[in-house]
């Protein structure tokens, strides 16, 4: 029986680019669906969080996620633009955020077509791989979803016809992201218990292993 496990994935969130490749040979190698279902970054979900969160916080991802992609031979970079528009001198928020709005409700309509790890997979090396300045502009990101299958046009339209839709679900995302016990990105979920980080992916898999998870 195929087991399942969801995956809280927030685009602006380095560690749930850098859970991709893992999780596509997750997928490759066992009898498993992942559902990945996309939240806003915490600095709309939370608003005021980097005012409040420690000055390290925000200092101490840029280096640990530069070293855990090195490590894992994984191109990297901060994406240029920033998916989140936020002053990073004094930390401001805007309140328009025309890129992670759009992006989540991208991946949020590959989620109800049940193609979202695709989508995302196809999408994120975009912004993080270090490939790309201006991954908002020209087709970059028309490329790489045609890549996987989808047509970004047809995509953005039907996002502009119905942003209720789209909204209606990463609400419902979040809601499910919280009650699951955790707060953060990348999030697993299996079976209601919650596995944070892109680096208890292992641990992910003995609990599934243990669940019965068998190699395809």
């Amino acid at each position: 029986m195929t087991l399942s496990v969801d995956l809280f994935f927030s685009f602006r969130s380095p560690y749930s680019y850098l859970a991709l490749p893992k999780t596509l040979k997750l997928v490759e190698a066992y009898d498993l669906s992942v559902n990945l279902r996309p939240v806003y970054p915490i600095a709309v979900r939370v608003p005021g969080f980097f005012k409040k969160a420690s000055p390290q916080f925000a200092r101490y991802i840029v280096m640990d996620s530069r070293r855990v992609a090195e490590h894992a031979g994984i191109p990297f970079r901060f994406p240029r633009p920033d998916p989140i528009v936020q002053d990073m001198t004094t930390l401001d928020v805007a309140a328009e955020q025309p890129y992670i709005h759009r992006l989540t409700r991208l991946g949020t309509m590959a989620q109800l077509d049940g193609r979202s790890l695709a989508f995302t997979s196809a999408i994120a090396p975009v912004l993080w791989d270090g490939s790309v300045a201006g991954w908002n502009e020209g087709d970059h990101l028309a490329r790489a979803a045609e890549k996987a299958g989808f047509d970004l046009a047809a995509m953005d339209a039907a996002i502009s016809a119905d942003p209720d839709r789209y909204e209606q679900v990463i609400t419902e995302n979040e809601k499910d992201h919280a009650a699951s016990g955790h707060w953060g990105v990348p999030t697993f979920v299996f079976e209601n218990e919650p596995f944070f980080g892109q680096d208890r992916i292992d641990l992910l898999v003995w609990c599934l292993q243990g669940k019965g998870l068998t190699r395809r």
